[in-house]
């Protein structure tokens, strides 16, 4: 067997010559396959029956694809499994779709009309990937679907699609840019969305689209402001950049007034110069006149205040410096830069310090920052100069960014600390991070005299270093010195003459050269020596020193002729046949000018001014000087030169802008809102006394004033504390004007005089909870307050007379109620006078002991008494209750659900358990042995002729992790009576039945108690900020949500709260909309959240949102109460 065969068979080819030879590709995997046959497994996986196969096909290709592998010759087989009714298997086809549609246009093409049905999924995460499937097939036929299901997706109830939608605008503009006035529609739509998910997409979409179209942020600006704090990371750096540029255009410069003083010479400006004995009378006049002009502008200048707006991006920006994306930070402290006042921006050095403990990448971009910003704001970095100090770890371009640094930060006071450390550098190994500090050091003697002789004989010291960068470099600093003081250095020219000998970089030579001939005045004999060596190895120069050599020639034969005429002829002869044709065409000028013949033009008369002009020093800058221009932490800023896609940053307006374009209409349910403020001063106020006391018939109408006064004043002074900006009550209160405001109040009054006057029907309610807010109205109930405090008794009679008339009538109108309850209750109406007397005498007790009496209400079974009550409480006491620090006991949930909306459940049936019957309800009060537990209260009765005995349970049958308490045994229950019992389940938040077997003296029986979903939580007391936050925090697969068409008869907001509350054990949580209706709750035994809201809307239509930790718990409860809702 040859070599070659032998060499075939081990890589897997075939040994026979007329057979194909196939290749391989290591990474591919497929070594001991045949390229024809790679991915056949896969193709036959994803063509099965079988979900579990296709799901596992699916994986392996998306790994595939994350390891960078080509997986595009799969497409047909994919594309076939779009319509699949496995959400699994669907979603990472739609993963493989986005990242090979642009690819395969034409296939992706026939599965259009899947996308298009998979728009209308109910599941989020599949409408949402078919919008980004369809947005990235890039062809222009399909842009009128794109658009249309743009338009759908925004409109949304899924914050995850509006956020896709948003996504999706830029690559439609790209695709068709004519669409741009549609997508502007969209996008002004997504703008008001409040959801911190779909902001950050949202103001990309407009960066990309419309950035030009400022008009679209005014009235958005304050909410995203507000929201800033909680959107992801990339949102951030996206809406800070763009609200920079926003602000520039909106408001004054904060620095303008310094900016006037800076530009006026400052103070000197102002009081006047310190030499003006010694300048003539009319200049004087002149220069005192302009001082005069100057320094009025600057008086008759209003003094700055500070936009409310302007203050509040700054204040909500400011934590952001704490944020762990560098790009965040870096992103607030470029606005802080281009927007805060100048005592303001210290607080973002501290921040910008920290990052630089980062990754080399993110220290070269803070670095370039900071480069820029120390020269402005030199004094912001100071206390950090040791952060700079070069590590021998760092990279070469680092160590260039800090030296650069650390030259910017150079004055007189640390002047010596840096150039110790700069001696430190020197000895590197790193021979373009040495030349950068040499060149560092040339800077620090140019910007700080004191130090300029020292950095010189530093730099002479260096010119004999082993190194011949190092003292190249030096040769080419010291020029640049020497031109500032020549007279009184001529003895390092003579120095760095005799180094032609030995330095051989051509910048050195041509730099001593420059030098010699410069000042060839001052060093008259050594200069032609010089000349006469560079003459003999002229041809062996490089260009630029061969320029300079020509140069020596020139000078030292207008100023010592006799020495150097004939070197000058044989140096021009030389250049005159030089290879590069630069050197031949200053040969051939100079020889004119220098040489006077017969042809030879005017020019020749001043050749000495020509060549021995003085010529100023040159300014050593730092390249970082005008780099301000560009927005800071931009790709523009770093490369130094416009990138594509750079948004310029405008300039300051010279007069501030209107600021009531960013003022927004406040909706009817903002006076709700209002409450919370005067809670927070109530709060204070009320913490030394009980909630009822004797004296607060005086103190209501006081403490409501005073409450309206505090919220009109938070209203117009907008945002004025530090804690107001942050939280959504004050962001309503910042947007409204003064007029608003007192509109409102007014509105809200009224409103609340025709709460209290239908309240007073049902019961008496403390004054502080029902006074109305308005300033009329506190005068006339302080006028009332004193009497009412008098005559409290016949008043408490009239209101418990008008409670029993209410009720009787009530009971009247209802249908459902069975005879046997309206006797009862009756009997309780009937019997309430006599009672009156002892309550009065224990008035003041009661109201000490428990926050809400109860007994007031008695509610009754039927559900027509039921809702008003369980909304009264809801909405009236818990929302004026919500600030306040109480106990558990004092206001659980558990009280306020009605008793009379428990459903019983059959457990023996009488026949089956000959004579005894069995029913068992949930209770929905807590469990007191195990709190972990479902409370399960089981009725007895015995409807037999003898008496039953020893009823107890025994051999429970539970899944794993259920537990059960048992009741305690019954010894004998007599014949035509009734006993209950509380037994206690921890049903492991599941719905699976608990088994066990029930005992008599003489029978077993088998049963079982399956608890519905709703009745596996408890409620719980959530303010509707904590609502909020926490419904944020549930999102994406922890939420369902379902359309319904409500009936007539549930279409109002009583019956739904009744009907959810019924199917489901929650307490619901205040909400200052009519339209939605929320309720939170958690589950008995894990404590998982439970969150439900009903929003209804306009001809019966309504949308349930359930958000829960568990998944399978949510999709059963939303079921339950669906049909609750619908019956």
């Amino acid at each position: 067997m040859s070599a070659s065969s032998a060499f075939n068979d081990e890589k897997g080819g075939s040994s026979n010559v007329g057979e194909p030879e196939y290749g391989h590709d290591p990474a591919s995997g497929g070594i001991f396959s045949s390229d024809y046959k790679r991915h056949d497994d896969l193709k036959e996986m994803l063509d099965s029956n079988k979900d579990s196969l296709k799901l596992e096909a699916m994986k392996r290709i998306v790994a595939m694809i994350a390891r960078g592998k080509n997986a595009s010759d799969l497409f047909p087989a994919v594309v076939k499994n779009v319509a699949c009714k496995n959400i699994e298997v669907k979603k990472l086809v739609y993963v493989y779709l986005v990242r090979y549609a642009e690819e395969q246009q034409d296939l992706a093409l026939l599965s259009i009309s899947t996308f298009q049905r998979g728009l209308k999924d109910p599941n989020q995460l599949i409408r949402a990937s078919a919008l980004r499937v369809l947005s990235s097939i890039r062809v222009t036929i399909i842009v009128p679907i794109m658009m249309l299901a743009i338009k759908e997706a925004a409109s949304d109830m899924s914050p995850y699609v509006r956020k896709t939608a948003a996504h999706a605008i830029p690559k439609l503009y790209s695709l068709d840019p004519e669409q741009k006035d549609c997508l502007i529609e969209v996008i002004e739509k997504l703008l008001a969305d409040k959801t911190t998910l779909v902001a950050g997409s949202v103001v990309m979409a407009f960066e990309e689209v419309c950035p030009e179209r400022i008009d679209l942020i005014h009235k958005n600006y304050r909410k995203l402001c507000n929201l800033l704090i909680d959107v992801e990371e990339w949102g951030q750096v996206v809406i800070i950049n763009m609200l920079t540029r926003y602000a520039r255009t909106q408001f004054l410069n904060p620095n303008m007034n310094e900016s006037l003083l800076e530009e006026g010479g400052g103070e000197k400006a102002f009081y006047g110069s310190d030499n003006d004995d010694d300048t003539d009378d009319e200049e004087d006049k002149e220069e005192k006149e302009k001082k005069k002009t100057e320094a009025t502008a600057i008086v008759k200048r209003k003094p700055y205040v500070m936009d409310p707006d302007h203050r509040l991006l700054l204040r909500n920006t400011k934590p952001l410096l704490q944020s762990r994306n560098a790009a965040v930070v870096m992103a607030v402290a470029q606005l802080y830069f281009h927007l805060a006042p100048k005592a303001e921006v210290g607080v973002i050095a501290k921040a910008l310090v920290r990052l630089m403990r980062s990754h080399s990448e993110v220290q070269y971009v803070v670095l370039q920052n900071v480069a820029t910003m120390s020269i402005k704001r030199r004094g912001m970095f100071e206390p950090y100069l040791k952060s700079f100090y070069i590590r021998s770890t760092d990279p070469t371009q680092i160590k260039v960014l800090k030296l650069e640094v650390l030259t910017n930060l150079a004055n007189e006071t640390n002047i010596s600390t840096i150039l110790r450390e700069f001696q430190t550098y020197i000895k590197s190994n790193d021979k373009d991070f040495v030349a950068a500090t040499i060149q560092a050091i040339g800077r620090c003697a140019t910007n700080i005299g004191e130090v300029r002789d020292t950095c010189l004989n530093g730099l002479v010291q260096l010119l004999s270093n082993r190194d011949e960068l190092v003292v190249a470099e030096s040769v080419v600093v010291i020029k640049k010195l020497l031109q500032m003081q020549p007279e009184q250095h001529s003895d390092i020219i003579k120095h760095m003459a005799k180094l032609t000998d030995n330095i051989q970089v051509p910048m050195a030579r041509a730099s001593i050269l420059w030098l010699i001939g410069e000042y060839c005045e001052h060093v008259p004999k050594i200069a032609p020596d010089v000349l006469r060596k560079m003459a003999k190895t002229f041809t062996n120069e490089e260009d630029i020193v061969k320029l300079q050599i020509i140069n020596l020639a020139a000078k030292l034969y207008l100023t010592n002729s006799k020495q150097t005429k004939l070197l000058t002829q044989y140096v021009l002869n030389l250049a005159k046949y030089d290879q590069n044709y630069d050197i031949r065409d200053r040969a051939r000028f100079i020889r004119q000018l220098i040489v006077p013949t017969d042809k030879s033009g005017a020019l020749s008369k001043y050749a000495k001014k020509l060549f021995l002009a003085l010529k100023p020093a040159p300014v050593l800058e730092s390249p970082f000087k005008d780099r301000d221009h560009f927005q800071l932490g931009s790709l523009s800023h770093l490369l130094n030169a416009k990138a594509g896609g750079y948004q310029v940053l405008p300039d300051w307006p010279e007069a501030a802008p209107d600021p009531s374009v960013r003022n927004v209409e406040v909706k009817e349910s903002v006076p709700e809102w209002t409450k919370c403020s005067s809670r927070e001063k109530r709060k204070e106020k009320k913490a030394d006394k009980p909630f009822y006391s004797d004296s607060e018939g005086e103190s209501g109408p006081t403490e409501s004033a005073d409450s309206a006064s505090d919220t009109a004043s938070g209203s117009e002074s907008g945002s004025g504390s530090e804690e107001s900006g942050s939280g959504s009550e004050s962001e309503e209160s910042n947007e409204e004007s003064e007029s608003a405001s007192e509109e409102d109040e007014e509105e809200e009054g009224k409103k609340k005089k025709k709460n209290v006057e239908k309240i007073k029907a049902r019961k008496p309610v403390p004054e502080s909870e029902s006074e109305p807010s308005s300033g009329e109205d506190v005068k006339k109930s302080e006028k009332k307050s004193k009497p009412r405090i008098g005559s409290s008794e016949s008043e408490s009679e009239e209101d418990d007379d008008s409670e029993s008339e209410s009720s009787e009538s009530e009971e009247e109108e209802s249908e459902e109620e069975s005879e046997e309850e309206t006797k009862k209750k009756k009997k309780t109406t009937a019997s309430k006078p006599p009672s009156k007397p002892p309550k009065k005498e224990n008035k003041k007790e009661k109201k000490e002991m428990s926050l809400l009496d109860f007994d007031d209400f008695d509610p009754a079974p039927s559900p027509s008494q039921v809702t008003p009550l369980n909304n009264f409480l809801s909405s009236s006491l818990v929302t004026d209750l919500e600030g306040l620090s109480l106990t558990e006991n004092v206001l659980s949930p558990t009280t306020i659900v009605p008793s009379g909306n428990l459903k019983t459940y059959e457990l023996l049936h009488r026949i089956t358990g000959e004579g005894l019957s069995v029913e068992y309800c949930f209770s929905r009060q807590p469990f007191s042995p195990d709190p972990h537990m479902v409370a399960v209260k089981i009725q007895f009765t015995n409807s037999a002729t003898s008496e039953a005995k020893s009823l107890h349970m025994e051999d429970a049958k539970l899944q794993s992790g259920m537990r059960i308490k048992e009741f305690p045994e019954i010894e004998v229950l007599p014949a035509g009576e009734t006993v209950s019992v509380v037994m206690g389940i921890d049903f492991c938040d599941s719905t699976q039945a608990a088994n066990f077997q029930l005992c008599t003296h003489t029978r077993k029986f088998f049963v079982s108690i399956q608890p519905p979903v709703g009745e596996l939580m408890m409620p719980i007391f959530m303010t509707e900020n904590e609502f909020k936050k926490e419904q944020g925090q549930l999102m994406g697969m922890n939420e369902i949500t379902e359309k319904l068409t409500l009936e007539e008869k549930c279409q109002g907001e009583h019956a739904v709260v009744q009907r959810v509350t019924t199917a489901a054990n929650l307490s619901r949580v205040p909400c200052g909309s009519d339209k939605e209706c929320r309720f939170a709750g958690k589950t008995v035994t894990s404590g998982s959240l439970v969150l439900v809201s009903v929003v209804t809307k306009e001809d019966g239509a309504a949308q349930l949102t359930v958000n829960c930790e568990k998944m399978v718990i949510g999709t059963m409860l939303v079921k339950d109460i669906l049909q609750a809702l619908t019956q």
